[in-house]
């Protein structure tokens, strides 16, 4: 929802028109995940999941070409484009934390079972220091979210 907040937040310089069609579809889709959740049709919430990750994903995308292509033409004050800029950034932050909570050691319900050893996101606490990988520890969302947010400060494009 975090996401849907800060698209609202940002002009119509970075966004398609009209600007309420991102949060309106994702609240439905979370409705819908809710509600596959709870009747345990887990494998429908997944891939509601993956779709709804995918549009933000695609209109994060959008956004950066827009702030990017824009910029010239639209003689807006510094500071304005730096909060879209911060606006944008976070919700790259927030969008990509449940992509790797999703997709690492195949997804979270997997992660949770005690024989369970995923190797795709190595956490130290995985690690027995012998070699060895720990079984029974499993990362939670907010270990996703410092990776995400790791990344999102320490990849640059070098140009």
């Amino acid at each position: 929802m975090l996401v849907g907040a800060s698209y609202l937040a940002l002009s119509d310089y970075v966004t398609v028109v009209p600007r309420l069609w991102l949060p309106v579809l994702m609240a439905i889709s979370v409705a819908v995940l809710f509600i596959a959740q709870a009747r345990d049709r887990y494998r429908l919430a997944r891939a509601i999941s993956f779709v709804l990750l995918g549009v933000v994903t695609v209109s994060l995308v959008l956004r950066e070409v827009f702030l990017i292509t824009t910029l010239s033409g639209r003689g807006a004050p510094a500071y304005s484009v730096l909060v879209e800029a911060v606006l944008i950034w976070g919700s790259t932050v927030v969008t990509f934390a449940p992509w790797y909570w999703e997709i690492d050691g195949d997804g979270p319900a997997e992660r949770t079972t005690q024989t369970h050893a995923s190797e795709d996101l190595l956490f130290p606490q995985m690690d027995q220091g012998d070699g060895e990988r720990a079984i029974g520890w499993a990362p939670g969302f907010l270990d996703y979210l410092f990776v995400a947010f790791t990344l999102a400060i320490a990849v640059r494009r070098r140009g």
